[in-house]
């Protein structure tokens, strides 16, 4: 995979979970994912297709996605639940989204399908493309998360 897809999903989290959340994501060092196991509590997963295809997944611990929705909404969220789900959707769909601009910016364009969200423990995410991941994690102050990306190369 191209490591110029790594930092625009990078970058999206960070932006996205600051600006909706007030939560900072400090990122960690991104290994190779070789296995389909989730990362976390609760995941959202879009699919990815034109210059380049394939899917990215956002990855939430229980602590992590409850105070990140809990900060969105106003209220104080205990359990994951229908209003969890949705904004995990909605904050896959943002990250895609701010990571597309930054790839359009390197001549990259990618259209986003529409995200899908699975939770409970010891759920697994399998890309389109299959094969390993690039999987960058995150720590906050509740819980970890990760950006787990599995792109093909840019198409001639």
């Amino acid at each position: 995979m191209d490591v110029r897809f790594i930092n625009p999903f990078l970058e999206g989290t960070v932006s996205v979970l600051k600006t909706m959340a007030f939560v900072e994501p400090r990122p960690g060092k991104p290994y190779l994912k070789k296995d389909a196991l989730a990362k976390g509590d609760v995941s959202g997963i879009i699919g990815l297709t034109g210059a380049a295809s394939g899917s990215m997944a956002l990855s939430f611990s229980k602590g992590c996605i409850l105070k990140i929705v809990s900060n969105m909404l106003g209220e104080d969220i205990k359990e994951i639940n229908s209003d969890i789900r949705d904004a995990v959707g909605e904050i896959t769909n943002m990250v895609s989204g701010v990571a597309r601009q930054k790839l359009e910016a390197l001549g990259l364009n990618l259209t986003a399908a529409i995200p899908t969200v699975v939770a409970g423990k010891d759920h697994t995410i399998t890309h389109v493309m299959g094969g390993p991941s690039i999987v960058i994690p995150f720590e906050t102050d509740t819980g970890p998360l990760v950006v787990d990306i599995c792109i093909g190369e840019p198409k001639k």
